[in-house]
């Protein structure tokens, strides 16, 4: 897996970039899973570099550029240092996504999963979008915010 992770992508920037949105991860997971890196290795790897906490993101981070795995809740905390941008119903929708993606990982954020977020946390779709908006709104809401989760930051 070392030597082979360059093939996917040529810096951690690109990682960076490739992780921010659901889609571009979703293809990179499914590549990879094709290449022999199957979901259950890296979550191995995950053990292996003491790194439960932390999103996949830094377990490809480390062994490709060296870097130190943050936690998925210091993720978090920077992510919400851009709250400011968005308005306070959809801070709160998004604190519980993040409140999710601490709990559970990564896969919080697949689009997929959408839908199961907005009625766990309103009950019903069309609550969702009474209090969020249209669903494209809401949708770019979700993908958007995702960049300041793999913002380039240091380990606290």
């Amino acid at each position: 897996m070392f030597g082979s992770l360059p093939d996917f992508f040529k810096s951690e920037a690109e990682l960076r970039a490739i992780w921010s949105n659901p889609d571009t991860r979703k293809t990179l997971l499914q590549e990879l899973n094709e290449a022999g890196f199957t979901q259950s290795q890296l979550q191995d790897l995950q053990l292996m570099i003491h790194a439960e906490e932390s999103d996949l993101y830094d377990v490809l981070s480390f062994v490709a550029f060296s870097t130190n795995p943050l936690k998925r809740s210091q993720r978090s905390e920077f992510a919400k240092s851009h709250f400011g941008d968005y308005e306070s119903k959809q801070r709160v929708f998004l604190d519980f996504v993040l409140e999710q993606y601490v709990e559970s990982g990564v896969k919080e954020l697949d689009i997929a999963k959408l839908p199961e977020l907005l009625t766990l946390k309103y009950a019903a779709i069309t609550d969702a979008k009474r209090e969020l908006g249209d669903i494209n709104s809401i949708r770019e809401t979700f993908i958007g915010f995702q960049k300041y989760l793999y913002e380039k930051r240091e380990a606290i």
